[in-house]
């Protein structure tokens, strides 16, 4: 069953089972809207965004700020901003921006016993740091950077991923396959319905997205940011349509 068409998300609409029930956009401590990352339409017209007690999806095209604001969630949250746990406090190159500085996350009574902050881009940073730091078995025994870039991320997953854990992804297909991007779905199913986790994911794979019953929220210039049934992502028509009819599109892209 499709869900419903694309509004302006409400708190009510939102289960409050998770372990953040919304970010808030503090205004007043918005240095300007003229500047970046407060010029986005998406951090413009951010007021509260509830977040859903089990999957929230940022999607929409690139620029559109959503590795931005999940960014700025994570760091909010205590995380470091290229990534890793609460424990992790390296910078290869401080290029956050200070949005978080901005934001307040509305948590539930629930604590998360653990988290993490995985992006695809630092990924390489994050596995350096586990071997320097010489913390490789709780990431499976063997160290990332002796693995394939997806290899990596999913040991990674499967391994430091805990029960009642707080997890946010940034772009996670950009290291696996469309079958290793199941897996990951299988995962996030698994974490969620048994273990008690919550999870908020930025991405453009049609594949994440589809998974059910979450909220996906769609940034764009026109409208800020939307709640948006999946059928209704430019991801899902685009895919369908191109697979449906892959002539057509090299007509005209040729």
């Amino acid at each position: 069953m499709a869900r419903s068409r694309s509004r302006q998300p409400r708190v009510d609409d939102i289960a409050a089972g998770g372990f953040v029930r919304s970010v808030v956009l503090l205004r007043d401590r918005v240095p300007s809207f003229d500047i970046y990352p407060y010029c986005l339409p998406a951090v413009r017209s951010l007021e509260t965004l509830p977040l859903h007690d089990k999957v929230t999806f940022l999607i929409g095209e690139n620029g559109a700020g959503k590795s931005t604001l999940i960014e700025a969630m994570a760091v909010a949250a205590g995380f470091n901003a290229e990534g890793g746990s609460r424990h992790f406090n390296f910078a290869t190159r401080r290029t956050e921006s200070d949005l978080h500085q901005a934001l307040r996350l509305i948590r539930s009574p629930r604590r998360q016993r653990t988290g993490f902050f995985l992006r695809a881009e630092s990924l390489y940073n994050v596995a350096t740091t586990i071997d320097d730091l010489e913390v490789v078995d709780p990431y499976g025994g063997r160290s990332l950077h002796a693995q394939s870039h997806g290899e990596s991320f999913l040991a990674l997953a499967v391994n430091r991923f805990g029960p009642e854990g707080l997890y946010f992804l940034d772009e996670p297909e950009a290291a696996l396959s469309p079958t290793r991007q199941l897996a990951l779905l299988a995962l996030i199913d698994d974490h969620v319905q048994q273990r008690g986790s919550q999870f908020v994911v930025a991405t453009h794979s049609p594949i994440l997205m589809a998974y059910p019953d979450a909220t996906i929220y769609q940034l764009s210039a026109e409208a800020g940011i939307q709640t948006v049934a999946y059928e209704d992502t430019e991801h899902f028509k685009l895919t369908r349509d191109f697979l449906n009819d892959r002539p057509s599109f090299f007509r005209e892209l040729f």
